[in-house]
């Protein structure tokens, strides 16, 4: 009887590979966290996500450069789009359709095959970028400084992570190759488009009330959850995209509704490393299954970083008390009408657009 050799360890080593990833997200995501919030740089809570990400792909240990490739995204989003800045102020149409171009690309970057977080820090970049600096340009400047601290801390500690808990077992180079010849054909560029403009309908218009609020500085989380939703939905057929989004939404809001009643008990650093760390260890449960990850998996990623978003930005309010509560249920609030919106964007763009698998035919795509 074959053996399944993702139970094989290493000699001393007890860790299953699914095993040995969950323990690297929760570990490193605990990290991340612990040393953004101890030194508590504005948008901190950046690098647990952009670290949570990188540590949720099911794949060996990234080359270094990949690292590079996620910081540059980053910072080449965030700084690049100062560039619709001025066209936003003073030539709102042409900022706002080459806003909409760029996302659009951010989106179909992902579509095509791309790797997902980075067309996703890519988007949330362009959108906070965009929605802030329309409203504040020292609130910007603390944005892009911070987004990009945040990228480069996230990077370093998923990389130290994967140098710390190393996978079990490693692939002969047969197996390389096979796993290489039976890869998924390429996305037809029209069901990319299509997939990459019902991204679009659903974070462009959340985007464009941003930039018409004066608050969007204070709602970055915000932000921050739409433009990852439009990532979720990216590859994904319409009841799929909408079933994602709820759960995601669902999921993360009830562990940090938990997460934030403990720590009203004890509120202190130590306890909210140790929830998320936990946290880690029972989503990562649901994300990894043998060497790749589960059917739902994605849903149960970006339901951690729910989860993330909504717990961070209201510890770091400073209120206490009743105001705090109110604050964090409203925010919470937020983030449910957001992923509604979301679900409606996708079904009304479903009803009136029409789907290229049913008229794509190989080879005749363009």
């Amino acid at each position: 009887m074959p053996i399944d050799d993702t139970s094989k360890t290493r000699p001393g080593s007890g860790l299953t590979l699914p095993n040995a990833r969950i323990l690297r997200l929760a570990f490193g995501t605990a990290l991340s966290l612990w040393i953004s919030q101890a030194v508590g740089w504005s948008l901190s809570y950046l690098a647990p996500v952009i670290t949570m990400f990188l540590l949720a792909m099911p794949i060996p240990r990234p080359q270094p450069k990949f690292f590079v490739v996620v910081v540059l995204a980053v910072i080449v989003s965030v700084y690049g789009g100062f560039i619709f800045l001025p066209l936003l102020l003073h030539q709102k149409l042409v900022g706002v359709l080459l806003l909409a171009l760029a996302l659009f690309h951010s989106f179909y970057f992902s579509a095509r095959g791309g790797a997902a977080v980075v067309g996703t820090l890519v988007t949330i970049g362009l959108a906070l970028t965009a929605a802030v600096g329309s409203v504040s340009v020292d609130a910007l400047l603390a944005v892009a400084s911070g987004a990009s601290v945040g990228a480069v801390v996230g990077a370093l500690i998923a990389l130290f992570s994967h140098l710390l808990i190393t996978d079990p077992i490693e692939r002969p180079a047969g197996e390389l190759a096979a796993t290489d010849k039976n890869k998924p054909a390429p996305v037809p560029l029209a069901v990319a488009r299509r997939n990459a403009m019902r991204s679009l309908a659903i974070v462009f218009p959340v985007t464009l009330w941003f930039l018409a609020s004066a608050a969007s500085a204070s709602n970055m989380a915000v932000m921050i959850k739409v433009a990852a939703m439009g990532q979720e939905a990216a590859n994904q057929k319409a009841g799929a995209a909408a079933k994602s989004l709820i759960m995601s939404t669902l999921i993360g809001g009830v562990g940090a509704v938990i997460g934030w009643n403990v720590l009203s008990i004890w509120p202190s650093l130590t306890m909210y490393t140790l929830l998320i760390a936990l946290a880690g260890l029972i989503f990562g449960s649901r994300i990894f299954a043998g060497r790749e990850l589960r059917a739902d998996g994605a849903t149960w990623s970006y339901a951690f970083l729910t989860m993330i978003i909504i717990l961070a930005p209201a510890l770091l309010d400073g209120d206490s008390g009743g105001s705090a509560d109110a604050r964090f249920y409203d925010r919470l609030l937020m983030f449910v009408w957001a992923t509604l919106y979301g679900v409606a964007a996708i079904h009304i763009f479903d009803v009136f657009t029409r789907r290229p698998e049913s008229r794509v035919v190989a080879g005749t795509s363009r």
